[in-house]
């Protein structure tokens, strides 16, 4: 099964807000039917009322990863299990998408969902999708940005669990941010030095020649 693929779902939908900048992509129909990708029949069952719903959605997979980032795993879990009980999926064997070099179908594990409105749909995959990143390689592979104001969920999929950011751009103002930052305490250490020697040398009692 493509678990990237499927758990991309989930990142695709949290990242669509930015709390701490007070942005909202998610305003249309055509942004949810956006989120679904090469998806397309499922994207023309999107109405106005999706909008709303994604929202909801968007809220409770994001807080499956803030508790993730958290280290409370056990929480997110939890949080994950509620979204995999009130969107089920049926999972299927498919073959009608890939080839190999025979012409032969390659089979793969398929989520088919079954939903009364594209937000089930898509909810479903995006929970069971993020459900098999959890228990294949771990809860603490979800992260959120670690740049502010960023707080982009994200997958890590690094081989030493070292991933902190959601894109090298965020890794390189974050980068950038530190050096400054390191250079002016090093800048506020030394004025502090020079004052204190300067003091020093006032205060010292000349010697008689």
């Amino acid at each position: 099964m493509e678990l990237a693929y499927y758990s991309d779902y989930a990142v695709r939908l949290v990242n669509t807000e930015e709390p701490a900048r007070n942005k909202d992509s998610l305003t249309s129909v055509e942004a949810v039917r956006e989120l679904f990708g090469t998806a397309s029949q499922m994207a023309r069952r999107a109405t106005d009322a999706d909008v709303t719903r994604f929202r909801s959605v968007r809220t409770r997979l994001r807080a499956v990863f803030t508790a993730a980032d958290d280290g409370d795993h056990t929480h997110a879990v939890d949080l994950l299990n509620s979204l995999l009980l009130e969107f089920p999926v049926s999972p299927q064997i498919s073959g009608h998408d890939y080839l190999d070099d025979e012409g032969h179908p390659r089979w793969h594990m398929h989520l088919a969902d079954h939903p009364s409105n594209a937000t089930s749909g898509y909810a479903a995959i995006a929970a069971m999708g993020l459900a098999f990143h959890l228990t294949e390689f771990g809860a603490d592979r979800l992260g959120l940005c670690q740049a502010p104001p960023c707080r982009n969920a994200y997958l890590d999929t690094s081989t030493n669990r070292s991933r902190r950011y959601c894109s090298d751009r965020c890794a390189t103002r974050a980068n950038v941010a530190a050096y400054r930052a390191r250079k002016r305490l090093e800048a506020e250490r030394s004025d502090v030095t020079g004052l204190s020697a300067e003091k020093s040398q006032e205060t010292t009692t000349p010697t008689d020649r």
